[in-house]
């Protein structure tokens, strides 16, 4: 019987969370000499020098004792990699991980406030504050209350002297911006940007540059076939996964998919709502880091349900439109969308190659 991320209840222990504050798998080879910049895009080569400075300026020789304590009496100023999807922003920021010596951590901004919520705030920074750096990846609030525990969780360890590096698509005095009452957090907002050099980085995503830009579906009956006699595959429904996923706190979708070797998703249609949108987009994210092919199949023909959702033109295969709606698309998590979007279409092509 094949098995199904809906049977999955991940409940990984403290030590599973601080064995996975490392870069995921499909960086694990990323380096700052394999980082190639765009050369229409000059940002792009002077982020990988600024990163590499940085890098080098990290790993000097510390000094004698005075030195050590002037260095605790600053705070530690890191850098925020701003820009669009596709732009190379997490290569460097795990690049700048594999090339920094010594204690070190690497995680999601969803995966720092789930280590926050098992240690208890002061516990999680007096162990996070023994490291040298800190790399936050995906700084995207969808939640103010987490605005404040990381806003504060960066301000006590730069206190610490702790060096943190962040990406992000949104320039960090614009966090929260068209999502929630942002004025009320701004005085924590703009305290964290300060301990922030903002390196904006433009260009195209790469993933198009490859050709990938079209989310490819397949029959419904292809997609149970292969999943049946794929090892390590899995086979969900789409609205049974979307339904589990509510049950599943997101820090743990990494561990849903521990040693799946493919998903398989049927009757995947548009989405209309943030809370199943959101969710889906941090499953994409997780399913990209370990490199997961997806093979899915849409819903049938049938015109919108009551919800708005799109059906399919074809009954099972073709080219999945509209997965976000127009309404998602316009709100403050466009560029989350849109990111999840070009993710998926990567998926779908490695999902395509894996059925032929």
């Amino acid at each position: 019987m094949t098995d199904s991320l809906c049977d999955r209840r991940p409940e990984p222990t403290l030590e599973r969370l601080l064995a996975d504050l490392v870069p995921p798998p499909r960086f694990a080879q990323a380096r700052l000499e394999n980082y190639v910049p765009d050369p229409a895009h000059p940002s792009q080569q002077e982020a990988k020098e600024r990163v590499s400075a940085f890098a080098a300026a990290l790993d000097r020789p510390r000094g004698g004792f005075l030195s050590r304590l002037r260095r605790r009496s600053e705070a530690a100023r890191g850098i925020y990699l701003d820009g669009g999807f596709g732009v190379g922003k997490t290569h460097l920021l795990t690049s700048l991980f594999h090339a920094v010596e010594g204690e070190k951590v690497y995680g999601t901004f969803v995966e720092y406030t789930d280590l926050v919520g098992a240690l208890g705030f002061q516990k999680a920074v007096d162990l996070l504050g023994a490291s040298r750096l800190v790399c936050i990846d995906e700084f995207e609030l969808d939640d103010p209350g987490d605005t404040l525990l990381m806003t504060r969780l960066i301000r006590e360890l730069s206190d610490r002297g702790v060096s943190i590096v962040a990406t992000s698509n949104t320039l960090p005095d614009a966090l929260g911006e068209g999502r929630f009452a942002a004025q009320d957090f701004l005085r924590e907002i703009q305290a964290m940007a300060e301990r922030f050099e903002v390196l904006r980085i433009d260009g195209e995503d790469y993933r198009r540059r490859d050709g990938v830009a079209e989310i490819s579906a397949l029959p419904e009956q292809e997609v149970r076939e292969h999943a049946a006699a794929q090892d390590g595959a899995t086979l969900d429904g789409f609205d049974e996964l979307l339904a589990h996923l509510m049950r599943v706190h997101p820090s743990r979708y990494g561990a849903l998919i521990d040693e799946v070797a493919a998903a398989h998703l049927t009757g995947v249609h548009g989405l209309t709502h943030h809370h199943d949108a959101l969710r889906f987009v941090v499953l994409v994210d997780r399913l990209y880091d370990r490199e997961v092919p997806v093979l899915l199949s849409l819903a049938p023909v049938g015109g919108a349900d009551a919800d708005g959702r799109a059906a399919a033109s074809e009954p099972g295969d073709g080219v999945l439109e509209d997965l976000f709606s127009a309404e998602l698309l316009r709100s403050g998590y466009r560029k989350k969308y849109l990111r999840a979007l070009s993710r998926l279409a990567s998926l779908a092509r490695d999902g395509l190659v894996l059925s032929r």
